[in-house]
């Protein structure tokens, strides 16, 4: 499959995690031109296809708009590509579990293995330090480039009464933490009400986070998530075919490029 392929697909494995509902987006930087990257038209996640994508430059201007609707946050990813150039894909999401972390004075701790990452530092992105009260949607490269800024060089960042952002240094990383940060987000919640106002809780040491994420990176493991979770995803996409074909008649092979591809064009 094509990069842009795993892309659309992504869409969908954040969707099936609850990650995403009708809103939400992921990006990736281009493997051509580290000044693009590639993001879907404003559309619900699990809609979109590789028709839908759209080329941008770094200030989140669009290559060839064909008249499509495009997102507001858009400039939460150029800025961020701006800022980070060893970052390949940025996931903006309103992720439930993570909300309340970001309004609550309790920042996220690390205290299982797969979401070790979570002990490199999750910063709270305060909007009004920015802007005056009012809309929190980061529609303005001032209010991307001030995101970013508060991102710094850390996994991920919440947006106080709006989501998170989160980065990788692939489309599968920046997926993978996605959905390990909701995990970790509800699994704390839980933890701290269980622990009570005077129990202990053992969160990860330095050095555990340390050596967890090493290991993790050097093993590569995000493969074996990732080989789990595109192959639910591509085997969904196909049943939805099959569906379809069997109520109009068309051919699975025609749906498929519908799907994947978008304009039939047999790239599918």
């Amino acid at each position: 499959m094509t990069a842009l392929q795993d892309l659309v697909l992504s869409y969908r494995i954040l969707a099936a995690h609850g990650v995403v509902d009708a809103y939400g987006h992921i990006s990736m930087r281009s493997g051509t031109d580290p000044e693009r990257y590639f993001i879907s038209r404003s559309l619900a996640p699990e809609l979109v296809t590789e028709a839908d994508i759209m080329e941008f430059d770094l200030d989140s201007r669009p290559i060839d708009q064909q008249g499509r609707s495009m997102y507001l946050e858009r400039y939460i990813h150029g800025e961020i590509y701006k800022a980070r150039p060893e970052v390949m894909a940025v996931v903006h999401n309103h992720s439930p579990s993570v909300i309340p972390f970001g309004v609550a004075d309790v920042p996220m701790r690390p205290l299982f293995n797969t979401a070790a990452f979570v002990g490199k530092g999750v910063p709270v992105f305060e909007v009004r330090d920015f802007q005056p009260s009012g809309d929190v949607i980061i529609k303005t490269p001032h209010l991307g480039a001030s995101l970013a800024e508060v991102l710094g060089g850390h996994p991920a960042a919440l947006m106080r009464g709006h989501g998170a952002v989160v980065v990788g240094t692939s489309v599968p990383e920046a997926v993978i933490r996605s959905v390990y940060l909701e995990l970790s987000a509800k699994l704390q919640a839980q933890t701290l009400t269980l622990a009570g106002a005077d129990g202990t809780i053992a969160y990860f040491d330095d050095a555990e986070v340390t050596e967890t994420c090493a290991r993790q990176d050097s093993a590569r493991t995000w493969e074996r998530t990732w080989l789990l979770w595109r192959t639910k995803a591509l085997a969904e996409l196909e049943n939805t075919s099959r569906r379809e074909a069997t109520s109009s008649g068309a051919g699975i092979k025609r749906l498929w490029r519908r799907y994947v591809c978008g304009c039939g064009c047999g790239r599918g």
